[in-house]
């Protein structure tokens, strides 16, 4: 399960460190390899094992190429989808497209979503944040009918 946030630093050559609490459980769970895709709705970018990004491939494969709300989310995820592999240092070689689209530099944020990453230009994961807090606070009433059933 992959949750925190941790704050990460990117090298000149793209590549960011995995945390050492991960390290072990994705070499075991995953080979190290992974796949980076762009989020189509926050400008981060979303990393995935590869045996979940396999789950969201099949999910995907059965949206209709017809329906152009579904076609442009295909090609959005599938799209810019990058497979990387953790090298024997624990670091993960972000591609170019993917760095210049979440606007990464050295300081990143690695955030755990229990089965993927999210991974963010170190500002905007800040401002996102107040973001979210504002939006609860001003209307805490607004929540879906599944937020709303779950008690934390």
């Amino acid at each position: 399960m992959l949750r925190g946030v941790t704050a990460v630093s990117m090298d000149g050559k793209g590549r960011l460190a995995v945390p050492k609490r991960y390290r072990e459980l994705l070499h075991s769970s995953c080979d190290g390899l992974f796949v980076c895709t762009i989020d189509h709705q926050y400008p981060c970018l979303l990393l995935y094992p590869l045996q979940e990004w396999e789950r969201i491939e099949q999910k995907l494969s059965r949206l209709s190429s017809f329906q152009p709300a579904e076609r442009r989310l295909q090609r959005l995820l599938l799209g810019h989808a990058s497979e990387c592999e953790m090298d024997s240092q624990g670091r993960l070689l972000i591609a170019p497209s993917l760095r210049d689209y979440a606007e990464l530099e050295s300081k990143i944020m690695l955030v755990g979503q229990y089965n993927k990453f999210e991974i963010w230009h170190a500002p905007h994961w800040q401002q996102q944040i107040i973001t979210d807090t504002q939006f609860q606070a001003e209307d805490p009433t607004a929540l879906s009918v599944r937020l709303s059933e779950l008690s934390l």
